[in-house]
């Protein structure tokens, strides 16, 4: 059984329309141009996210705010991420043909 992979209810189908277009309206010799940018603007902004996560984390500490709550409440969301992940794992999607 073959199965096709999706992200976010997109199929291999839309991708591949949407690939084609990006070609047709940028040029193959503009493509590893256009997917560096992106990803060197995504790299900026996540470097961007976790500074700001660090600098809320000083200053909570500065203030002598109890931030385990929070940790605790990430430990939480984790075990939850991880439980669905167990069952949905088991749980498998057929392709609608």
């Amino acid at each position: 059984m073959i199965q096709l992979a999706t992200y976010l209810f997109i199929g291999t189908n839309e991708v591949m329309f949407i690939l084609v277009i990006v070609i047709m309206v940028f040029g193959a010799d503009k493509i590893p141009e256009i997917a560096r940018g992106l990803g060197k603007g995504m790299r900026m902004l996540r470097d961007a996210s976790s500074d700001i996560k660090s600098e809320i984390a000083k200053s909570a500490e500065q203030q002598g705010l109890n931030t385990e709550v929070t940790k605790e409440i990430t430990e939480e969301i984790n075990k939850v991420k991880d439980d669905l992940e167990d069952f949905s794992g088991s749980v498998s999607r057929k392709p609608k043909f």
